[in-house]
């Protein structure tokens, strides 16, 4: 390493203010600070000790994502083998199998994301951030496995360009990057994210299956017995709530597995990256709708109990991962917790309310990104207000 650092000195010249490649400067100090460190340090003026730079919590986002990813890998596997009848399949069997069906998105998602992150660096001359690090990961988590990678890579390139570019890059951006993606997808292509076909590897090739599979998803069966005027929910493949906790059921690569996310959980809230305001406060507004449902229930969406969303599709994962984002997320205390419910509460409102989309959580999560400066801003407005009458209650 040291001979590299050595090496990297020799030539940083070079990439400076009149060097010979001054222009690509950005793309010398983005593989520079990949590899290393940066140097850089305030010279003057008030500023915070700390070791926490928006790599190193780039770094720690990554981490806590990877038990939901390796998992998400070997349930691909898994949810394959068990639609062709291939229950002698061991973990490493599935797990392999899952891995080369799920690096490819990961790459392209990473390739088209950065690509653009640096043509943009050198249009504008700035640094390369390193925000897509971890929404290069979230994207093909959020996925169905047969989405297909052009599509994967045009939705990137929607999320990247018009969800952060043009807003200023990296901490300006309004919306989630990799939700923006996803709704990209939901809408622009919408036989590519829903159905059942989607979710299980080679189901949307015409994969011969066992006699009595589908690939439904717990949400799936849900708004088809909706739909039918099913007096009750016919859980296909004899799925238990322990299966939906475990993660052993169709769905997104990384969105399956309540076990593993709440691992990531715990590793945010430890190191102090994701807030726990926003966690608890999201989970009590899924818990507060859902219940509030149970009390009316009128038809079997709503009698499906308040619990049961929190461990079935992106419920769990957007709570951990996606509502947390530090840019798009409320930035006061008080702002974090209303924040949080809310979109807990829009989550299962949803889908319970329309039966054709029974996949909440990305929209309610969309939608309170763009309340955020609303929220921020009455809450300040009370502390000021309240400061006031204190104020002049001491005059």
């Amino acid at each position: 390493m040291k001979g590299l650092r050595n090496y990297l000195n020799k030539i940083k010249p070079n990439f400076e203010k009149g060097g010979k490649y001054a222009r690509f400067g950005a793309t010398f100090e983005a593989f520079e600070s990949f590899l290393f460190v940066p140097d850089t340090v305030t010279k003057k003026g008030a500023h915070i000790r700390d070791d926490m730079d928006l790599k190193r919590t780039m770094t720690v986002v990554i981490i806590a994502l990877l038990p939901a990813l390796l998992f998400g890998m070997f349930n691909v596997g898994y949810q394959h083998n068990l639609a062709i009848g291939n229950a002698e399949a061991t973990v490493m069997q599935n797990f392999w199998f899952g891995f080369l069906k799920v690096l490819p998105i990961i790459v392209v998602s990473y390739v088209v994301g950065l690509g653009i992150e640096f043509i943009f660096a050198q249009i504008r001359g700035h640094e390369v951030n390193e925000g897509f690090l971890v929404s290069g990961m979230l994207i093909p988590m959020i996925m169905p496995v047969n989405c297909p990678l052009w599509i994967v890579a045009v939705a990137t390139a929607f999320a990247v360009i018009v969800g952060k570019e043009m807003f200023g890059g990296t901490g300006m951006n309004i919306f989630n990057p990799a939700l923006l993606a996803r709704a990209f997808i939901f809408f622009a292509y919408p036989t590519s994210i829903s159905g059942n076909e989607v979710w299980v590897a080679g189901l949307k090739n015409g994969l011969q299956t066992i006699d009595g599979y589908s690939g439904a998803t717990p949400l799936s069966d849900a708004a088809a017995a909706m739909s039918s005027g099913a007096q009750s929910i016919d859980w296909s493949m004899s799925t238990t709530p322990i299966d939906w906790f475990y993660g052993l059921i169709p769905g997104s690569i990384g969105e399956t597995s309540t076990l593993a996310i709440l691992i990531g959980a715990v590793i945010l809230i430890w190191t102090g990256v994701g807030s726990w305001r926003i966690m608890v406060s999201c989970v009590a507004g899924g818990l507060a709708m859902g219940g509030l449902f149970n009390l009316i229930g009128a038809n079997v969406l709503m009698d499906i109990p308040a619990w049961y969303h929190l461990i079935i599709g992106g419920f769990a994962f957007g709570t951990v991962f996606m509502a947390t984002d530090p840019v798009t997320a409320a930035q006061t205390n008080r702002g974090k917790w209303i924040y949080g419910f809310l979109i807990g509460l829009l989550a299962v409102l949803t889908r319970v309310v329309n039966p054709g989309y029974p996949e909440g959580m990305m929209l309610a999560i969309l939608f309170m990104n763009a309340m955020v400066p609303l929220i921020d801003y009455y809450v300040v407005q009370g502390n000021v207000k309240r400061r006031l009458k204190r104020a002049k209650a001491n005059a």
